[in-house]
């Protein structure tokens, strides 16, 4: 007498066995899989470029608009202000760009996509951490972008190239710290467009309130103290001194100091609302 199997009940035996029968691969790295998501980011950029659109066309609109609309009447010909405000500018578009870390997170929560994260054998902060990095390449090409632009209107910075790459470089490691607080805006908020909005509320006072664009010595006097103690200033005047081959030392230290102490503070607040949410 023969025993009829199932067809289902015969693949299913025969995957149990190649599950057995093979050895179960490494659990990935902290470094790996934070690597992992990172590239993810950037296939996201590759399968919709208009994702660039904001650190590509509104850095150079800025640079364009502020150099020819205000630059005669404020430093008395383009030229002049260009070499003061690009700088400036470079700080101000790529930290306007950090917004979007709070905005990308937000979305993957509320499709749904950190559950499904959260179900992978991998290093739970990893997602967070390589989300940061890959947006850290959109900081890059910002600043690049408007350092590209001004040498094509003119500017060429005393510090020269390395120069120029070392107060990127700056901006970058700043933009990297302030990301975290975005993050935390995006964990807590209900909707993309609601970190949206309240990450511009935050971002654009404090930078129309720095160096970027004037001398504080031309405000009154409450403003000015205001605008030197303001973190995007002292960023902004380090990168002046760095394209200049003048480095401040001082300004240096306190926008790094400034970065870590962000990332000291949000960064662990970050990963705990992550894992409760």
């Amino acid at each position: 007498m023969t025993t009829t199997t199932a067809p289902g009940t015969a693949d299913t035996a025969a995957v149990r066995r190649a599950i057995s029968s093979t050895p179960r691969p490494p659990r990935p790295g902290p470094l790996s899989a934070a690597l992992t998501f990172g590239w993810r980011g950037m296939l996201k950029v590759k399968h919709v470029p208009e994702q660039l659109l904001d650190v590509t066309v509104t850095p150079v609109m800025f640079l364009l608009m502020f150099t020819y609309l205000f630059g005669g009447a404020i430093a008395g010909s383009t030229s002049a202000y260009l070499d003061y405000t690009l700088p400036g500018l470079l700080v101000m578009s790529v930290l306007f760009t950090t917004v979007y870390s709070g905005v990308s997170l937000n979305t993957d929560l509320t499709k749904g996509v950190v559950d499904r994260f959260r179900t992978l054998p991998i290093w739970r902060p990893a997602p967070l951490l390589g989300s940061l990095l890959g947006d850290s390449v959109r900081y890059v090409i910002a600043g690049t972008v408007i350092i590209v632009v001004g040498v094509a209107l003119g500017f060429r910075p005393d510090g020269g190239v390395l120069g120029a790459v070392a107060a990127l470089a700056l901006v970058v490691v700043f933009s990297f710290g302030l990301s975290w607080v975005f993050c935390v805006l995006g964990l807590l908020l209900r909707s993309p467009n609601a970190v949206m909005n309240a990450g511009f509320m935050a971002i654009f006072p404090l930078t129309f309130l720095s160096n970027v664009f004037v001398d504080p010595a031309t405000l009154p006097g409450p403003l000015e103290a205001f605008v030197d103690v303001n973190p995007i200033s002292v960023l902004a005047t380090a990168s002046r001194s760095l394209m200049a081959g003048e480095p401040d030392g001082g300004a240096i230290v306190v926008s790094l100091a400034v970065a870590a102490g962000l990332a000291a503070v949000f960064l662990p607040l970050t990963t705990r609302l992550y894992r409760s949410r």
